[in-house]
């Protein structure tokens, strides 16, 4: 995750041309008409290699923000690391509410690299002048005008340099408040609930003295969490067992502890136990109890500070995990659980604060763990702040920008205009060998033929994302909106069920 360090523009200019958002956010209303530029850089930075054709499906997850041209002027830049398939470019158009499709796209301008090679796009942009020269003259106004890139590194700060345009996101020097560490140590500062655990971690005698630690506090401790700072979508993540070891302070305890480091489960199934404790000794980390009950969720808020200084709190997920461990993210079911949604949001807006006081910029969400024993109440245990976008900011901000709805805090709800509730299920990851043989427009035929379309009278149907992931993956991703969460699954498992058909259809007639 750590970016390569290069040399920026002194503080100072930097937070000159930050400033210079505050009008432009002011300026900014529901529908805005002010003639302003957005620069899309949606560089992908994950914890664990890419292929060049899945950092093109990450790039383009963010395509939803095309929707944006709703607003009749405003031009958006797009940059990818390679050109996008016009035919999926010609699917968010079309998705676009009251507005004439031809008009937006004379307000889109894409950008891509001539390097096709598995790289962040930032660092292409930074090696390649020419690309920066040519978004500059797409600029009709510096004064009006914003960077959004998803993950705000210092190469992502140097691109808002170059292109003399403010970046909306979290300097980089602020990066450290999202780690494991600082968001224990946050958590602690906030006065909310969080696991029994252990921060700054740097190597296998540290996890070792404070796993020891943890037992003489909670002697039953049966599981625990290893985490690196700067894991993404749980990557960094490792499962440890405790059960059945020596009584806390008895003699072999700190060798049978050691053992059971040394045969942890990793996350990332690609890592082996000398390097991830090599990375452990590199970026630190953190350890803590795995919360465990007969019913465990994984809820997360996503918040934004704007440029004004305001924390406002923007929705709420159950997480839907996977993996070796259980702790991979692969999608979210929106909006959270009415039972420990307005307990997480209200735990939520106190970290925001914090982080508001520290001066971070942006959009950023903090997870937590939910537990309940023997029927009784939930209890949530925040566990990380994610200072970045992340997987639940594209099908929220689908939603938003295409029904036009707004999400009350204070009660956990999505009211469209027309008065009906909104939900979504939301996946990247509906994935097959057999749907390698889809092109984009096989995904619409299927999704017309089922009548699953997303469909601005009923406001309800599917949309998809990260198209080009189909012919090396087989993969795709889907946001399922229905008027109950009841509604959304069955639309989701729906979809599923007529790609499926119709793989097998192509795989008989093939």
């Amino acid at each position: 995750m750590s970016d390569v360090r290069i040399d920026v523009t002194d503080q100072d200019e930097f937070d000159r041309l930050q400033a210079k958002l505050v009008p432009l956010w002011r300026s900014i209303d529901h529908f805005n008409k002010d003639e302003q530029t957005v620069v899309v850089v949606p560089s992908a930075e994950v914890d664990y290699p890419l292929t060049s054709s899945d950092r093109q499906a990450y790039e383009e997850r963010f395509l939803f923000l095309l929707l944006l041209l709703r607003q009749p002027r405003l031009r958006m830049v797009y940059v990818t690391g390679q050109p996008i398939n016009p035919t999926i470019v010609d699917y968010y158009l079309s998705l676009l509410p009251g507005v004439i499709p031809s008009h937006a796209r004379r307000r889109l301008f894409l950008v891509s690299t001539p390097d096709a090679s598995a790289g962040p796009l930032t660092n292409k942009l930074l090696a390649n002048p020419g690309i920066i020269a040519h978004i500059k003259s797409l600029i009709s106004d510096p004064d009006r005008a914003h960077m959004i890139p998803f993950f705000t590194g210092w190469n992502d700060r140097e691109l808002s340099m170059r292109l003399g345009i403010p970046m909306y996101g979290a300097d980089p020097r602020y990066l450290p408040l999202g780690t494991k560490t600082m968001s224990r140590l946050l958590f602690a500062e906030a006065g909310i609930t969080h696991p029994l655990g252990r921060a700054n971690l740097s190597g296998e005698s540290d996890l070792r003295d404070a796993i020891l630690e943890m037992r003489s506090e909670h002697h039953s401790l049966s599981r625990a969490v290893v985490k690196l700072n700067e894991g993404v979508s749980g990557g960094g993540n490792a499962d440890l067992r405790l059960d059945g070891l020596p009584v806390p302070g008895s003699a072999g305890e700190a060798d049978a502890v050691l053992s059971r480091i040394t045969a942890m489960q990793f996350e990332l199934g690609t890592l082996n136990y000398d390097e991830y404790i090599a990375k452990l000794a590199d970026v630190g980390g953190v350890v803590e109890e795995r919360i465990m009950a007969e019913e465990v969720r994984s809820p997360s808020v996503q918040l934004r500070i704007t440029p004004l200084g305001d924390v406002e709190l923007l929705s709420t997920h159950d997480q839907i995990l996977g993996g070796p461990n259980g702790q991979t993210f692969l999608g979210s079911r929106f909006p959270a659980d009415a039972d420990y949604v307005v307990d997480i949001s209200k735990q939520a807006r106190a970290v925001g604060k914090l982080l508001a006081d520290r001066g971070v910029l942006g959009r950023f969400a903090i997870d937590f763990v939910t537990a309940r024993r023997d029927g009784g109440k939930w209890k949530s245990y925040a566990i990380e702040i994610n200072l970045r976008k992340g997987g639940t900011t594209h099908p929220f901000l689908t939603l938003q920008f295409l029904t036009d709805g707004m999400y009350d805090p204070d009660t956990g709800h999505f009211t469209a205009p027309g008065g009906h509730q909104k939900f979504y299920v939301a996946s990247d990851h509906v994935e097959s060998p057999t749907y390698r043989a889809f092109t984009p427009d096989d995904l619409f035929d299927v999704v017309m033929m089922n009548d699953l379309h997303f469909d601005q009278t009923r406001q309800t149907g599917v949309v998809f994302h990260m198209m080009s992931a189909l012919p090396a993956r087989g993969l795709v991703g889907i946001t399922a909106v229905g008027n109950s969460h009841e509604e959304a699954d069955k639309l989701h498992a729906d979809v599923v069920r007529a790609l499926d058909e119709a793989a097998r259809g192509a795989t008989l007639t093939g």
